[in-house]
């Protein structure tokens, strides 16, 4: 039974506003959250960036369903070792609700801040495969000691939950998925084409992936007309027109600004789907159960979350429970 969740972006709110709407996302039907984790937004207009550890805390404790968190655990802002301590903690509080860390490679304009060079994707994958073994490690109870590309000392984690979250890999292209099949506990994507979609999830499966859960966080852009919708689009997602190396590598949200400047209004259909028809969000979200998505995290753009919380927990979601097989 594929699982339909709300997307908390700290890009763009306020942690006490993202904190009522997860509240209100789980007494609308939404059956899970997952949070993004910014250090600056993608633009000026989004405007914020909270620090996302923190507010899991509140956000687990105010609601009673699953959460998942995407993260960069290798060694700029994060060392792995806090990350795992980290997610242990809340998951000793909160047992199996930390459902899982979507971890990544990470992006200049949140990692680049501790100085240095930021490194090429090789290293970063290889810094990444690295961590992921220290956090299992460090789960397990064992005392960790590397030298690279990732120093640990000595390192052993006391609070430890009965059950640590999943750690599953975040991934935009055939080539990362594929690579990941072999250690993730399951994957997650961003909404692209259909064709591009299948690919990512069958080098997912060709890696060593299947089986495992396949996540899609969908950017949609739902208001009470098109234009709206659209404007609400352009306004506040036109990051998402840049391309996979350009959104690892630019530094500064002015960065992003100036190389989204050619981006028009009509060139966001590619990167969110935007109607103001409930009934095309439920065929969109349909075709992503049919492709064999299991868990779906719904992100609408605009600002108007309450508006989406609302008209998608009263049209959408009953119809989406109202078409799933008998069996499941």
């Amino acid at each position: 039974m594929a699982s339909i969740g709300y997307h908390a972006s700290h890009e763009q709110f306020t942690p006490l506003d993202l904190l009522n709407w997860a509240r209100a996302a789980e007494e609308a039907g939404f059956d899970c959250t997952m949070s993004s984790d910014h250090l600056a937004p993608w633009s000026e207009r989004q405007g914020q960036s909270g620090f996302a550890w923190a507010w899991l805390g509140a956000a687990l404790q105010a609601t009673e369903r699953k959460f998942g968190l995407v993260t960069v655990p290798c060694g700029w802002r994060y060392h792995p070792v806090i990350t795992a301590q980290a997610a242990a903690t809340l998951a000793q509080m909160f047992p199996r609700r930390l459902a899982w860390l979507a971890l990544g490679t990470g992006e200049a304009l949140n990692e680049h801040v501790v100085g240095g060079a930021w490194p090429g994707k090789a290293e970063r994958n290889a810094r990444l495969r690295e961590a992921v073994d220290v956090i299992r490690e460090l789960f397990a109870g064992r005392t960790v000691t590397r030298d690279a590309p990732i120093a640990v000392s000595e390192a052993r984690l006391y609070t430890l939950p009965e059950t640590p979250p999943a750690l599953i890999a975040a991934a935009l292209t055939p080539e990362t998925a594929e690579g990941a099949g072999e250690w993730a506990d399951g994957l997650i994507t961003v909404n692209q084409s259909p064709e591009k979609l299948a690919a990512i999830a069958q080098a997912f499966k060709r890696g060593g992936g299947d089986g495992k859960p396949l996540c899609l966080q969908v950017h949609v852009s739902y208001a009470r007309s098109d234009e709206e919708a659209r404007r609400n689009a352009f306004d506040q997602w036109r990051s998402n027109a840049l391309s996979a190396f350009q959104s690892e590598t630019l530094r500064t949200p002015g960065d992003i600004e100036t190389a989204t400047s050619g981006v028009r209004p009509e060139d966001l259909d590619a990167y969110v789907r935007i109607s103001s028809d409930p009934g095309r969000h439920l065929a969109w979200i349909e075709e992503d159960i049919a492709a064999g998505f299991d868990e779906i995290y719904l992100h609408n753009v605009g600002r108007n979350q309450l508006e989406f919380i609302g008209v998608f927990g009263r049209t959408v979601l009953p119809r989406v429970r109202a078409s799933r097989p008998a069996t499941e």
